[in-house]
């Protein structure tokens, strides 16, 4: 018997869930579904730095199942683009972290606002290393 599937932990939902071009004919353009966990790892390593194994502590899993979340964040985020496509961020298994009772969970933690803003002072590549933004 296959052990259970441990649910990925997120610190909160997107505060907007779809995105696509501004076009006349938006509602026949092709959707690319995004569960709530792909997002969160673009989230913790494009936008806040983190590495893949930092990435993988916060969201309670492992390196590798980070590592394949990502990867597949990060092909449909480059077919909406190219292909002009709507993006929609929805479903997936995942826990909402409990801010309440846990506090914080851990670097670019939102306090579960759902404000759909980053803290912007580290940005990564790839989760291969930190870089500072210069302004």
């Amino acid at each position: 018997m296959p052990r259970p599937k441990r649910r990925r932990r997120v610190c909160s939902l997107p505060s907007i869930s779809q995105y696509g071009p501004r076009l006349d004919n938006y509602d026949s353009l092709d959707n690319v579904i995004m569960n709530v966990e792909e997002y969160e790892t673009i989230r913790l390593i494009d936008l806040e730095g983190l590495t893949q194994e930092e990435c993988a502590k916060q969201m309670n899993v492992a390196r590798t199942t980070v590592q394949k979340i990502y990867f597949d964040a990060r092909g449909k985020l480059a077919d909406s683009l190219i292909n002009g496509k709507n993006l929609i961020i929805s479903g997936g298994d995942y826990k909402i972290h409990n801010h309440e009772e846990l506090g914080i969970c851990g670097i670019g933690c939102r306090g579960g606002q759902g404000n759909g803003q980053g803290r912007g002072q580290r940005q990564g590549r790839g989760g291969m290393g930190h870089f500072r933004r210069e302004d």
